[in-house]
């Protein structure tokens, strides 16, 4: 909700004082737990976090003079009170109301507690404001994806993110790592995990999480968790990046996306946990097998394809976890949240109709219309169905005649490399082992990808099938390209050829850039092209030469994830914001093609 203030000079001012307590907090953050030992006394920085707080305390009483309605800005930031409450009820009865045997780590705990949350809570909250505030939406996300880079790069560098300390992560290989993880691509020129430790591992999870979902989702379920309604800026904003039909169902929408997320990631933990134990010495204890199954779950679903194992999932070849756990959440993550909110919309009719026909049958033609797959859904499935298939057969018929084909298990390998081709990056066999037409296979299902929504990369599943109907509807002489019955605009078709494209563009100039940083390795074209498809379609999947590549050509691959992420039409329209439509039309003349 918008609040408005009596003084703006004082309300500017209040907020530059807390955007310099929030950066100050995160700065002593990093001091105390990003190095071996505290950059600075522990009780100096324990004393600046106190500080901070007094800060924040300050922060709402001037904003509370300040706004004019003060029952509205109590409502909005209802939940500061019990915040507040919390900390100084464990403050002052630690050892005295409730037994504690060590009152200071207590303390200590409890404002390391508030800080994190005042400080996540108003980042995520200004991520929303940003995307509303009327500048360039698509520089605005461009802005927010470079910021959460730059920070999982400080992150990454700090000594307690890395394991050999003699052979620190240089700022190249951290930027590869923080972009690869925030674009879900999957790519790797560290082993997850073994090069990083635990605290490393949780970042990377973290921007495999923000990247793949978006931050300002994130800021959208922080601020109706809290009770603050969006304003209509907001609200438009949301609605664009959720694709959503009307601004009332952004609400439902955002709570969809946020408890469905944790709901089919949390099922994919518990049903991953006995995986981990089918081979031997991979994981030590229990803790460490639930962060296994955790951090799989979450970059199956996100489509990231990180994998804290050196080969990925080849020691899990024949694992049932594998194809009956990771490929289902691969494949539900890569079909767009405003798909899987119409089945779950269409499912929920289809189960009340079924209650009210046995409870209440004079009742049930009272009931509202029926729920229907939308024509996007209807697109998504069968195109998702028809590449899973047809990929698996290609791969099974190539790898037949390959030199090295795999005896046992070859249609379940087959099957799940043709779910993960499409954006997920996990891999049960070598790729490098792969025949040449099977990774070409694989280079048109990594081009093609996920679906619209998603976290998915590509130039997804609609715009792939508007193509082949706008073929289908030129053959049949159709006036217009027609899906399912229903016809698709003139302009929709326009932008799906232009993805397409600008992404063969982006692929050819990717690849030719390769071919000249690394002519001195002697890698054959195939495998660089292999490489720059993996990074445009956000997949994940290497050859194997992704750790030796030259430092420019880790830079032309992390610029090639970046745009693969964002797309290359969202930075088009970025540089186009302000070129206005012609308002005139030039005759026409007939031309010959083909």
């Amino acid at each position: 909700m918008r609040l408005h203030y009596k003084n703006s000079t004082l309300e500017a001012w209040v907020i530059a004082a807390t955007v310099l307590a929030a950066m100050t907090a995160a700065t002593t953050f990093v001091m105390l737990y990003g190095f071996d030992r505290p950059v600075l006394s522990e009780t100096l920085l324990h004393a600046v976090q106190i500080a901070i707080i007094f800060v924040f305390f300050g922060e709402k009483l001037v904003r509370l003079f300040n706004v004019l309605d003060k029952r509205q800005y109590l409502r909005a930031n209802w939940f500061e009170a019990p915040l507040l409450l919390t900390l100084v009820v464990v403050a002052v009865g630690a050892g005295r109301w409730f037994a504690i045997e060590h009152r200071a780590e207590a303390i200590l705990v409890a404002v390391s507690a508030y800080l994190v949350l005042q400080v996540i809570s108003k980042v995520c909250l200004s991520m929303v404001v940003l995307s509303a505030s009327g500048l360039n939406p698509t520089r605005a996300l461009i802005g927010i994806f470079l910021a959460l880079i730059l920070a999982g790069t400080g992150l990454l560098m700090l000594p307690k993110a890395q394991t050999h300390h003699d052979a620190p992560l240089s700022f190249t290989d951290a930027v590869f790592t923080a972009t690869s993880a925030t674009c879900v691509t999957g790519l790797v020129v560290r082993d997850t995990g073994g090069d990083f430790t635990r605290m490393g591992q949780i970042v990377i999870l973290t921007l495999i999480q923000l990247g793949g979902l978006g931050i300002v989702i994130f800021g959208g379920v922080l601020a109706l968790m809290l009770g603050q309604s969006l304003n209509v800026k907001e609200a438009v904003a949301m609605q664009d990046l959720l694709s959503a039909q009307t601004m009332n169902r952004i609400g439902a929408m955002i709570a969809f996306i946020f408890g469905g997320t944790l709901l089919i990631e949390a099922l994919g933990a518990v049903m991953m946990y006995p995986m981990w134990s089918t081979v031997p010495g991979m994981v030590a204890s229990p803790d460490e097998q639930w962060f296994f199954s955790i951090f799989h779950a979450v970059s199956a679903f996100c489509n990231a394809g990180f994998s804290l194992c050196t080969n990925s999932l080849e020691l899990f070849h024949g694992a049932w976890g594998v194809y009956g756990v990771i490929a289902p959440l691969i494949i539900v993550g890569g079909l767009g949240f405003g798909v899987l909110h119409n089945i779950a919309c269409v499912l929920w009719f289809r189960f009340w109709r079924m209650i009210r026909r046995q409870s209440c049958p004079e009742h049930f033609f009272k009931m509202n219309p029926p729920v229907r797959l939308q024509l996007q859904s209807k697109i998504v499935l069968t195109t998702s169905a028809i590449l899973i298939v047809a990929g698996t057969v290609l791969l099974l018929l190539f790898e037949q005649v390959s030199p090295n084909p795999q005896a046992d298990g070859r249609l379940l390998s087959a099957l799940f490399q043709s779910i993960t081709a499409r954006t997920a990056g996990f891999n049960t066999i070598p790729i490098a082992e792969m025949s040449e037409a099977s990774r070409l296979t694989l280079i048109a299902l990594m081009l093609i990808g996920g679906s619209p929504g998603s976290p998915a990369g590509g130039i997804k599943t609609v715009t792939f099938a508007l193509l082949v109907m706008s073929v289908y509807a030129t053959l049949r002489k159709r006036r217009e390209v027609e899906v399912f019955k229903r016809s698709v605009r003139l302009v929709v078709v326009g932008r799906a050829i232009t993805v397409t494209i600008l992404f063969l563009i982006l692929l050819l100039t990717a690849t030719l850039m390769l071919c000249v940083t690394e002519r001195h390795h002697g890698w054959p074209m195939g495998d660089l092209a292999f490489e720059a498809a993996s990074a445009i379609g956000t997949v994940g999947l290497s050859t194997g030469i992704t750790p030796f590549l030259t430092t420019a050509g880790k830079w032309i691959i992390i610029l090639t994830m970046l745009v693969g992420r964002l797309g290359p039409l969202t930075l088009l329209a970025a540089l186009m914001f302000n070129v206005k439509p012609a308002g005139y039309d030039y005759p026409s003349e007939p031309l010959m093609v083909g």
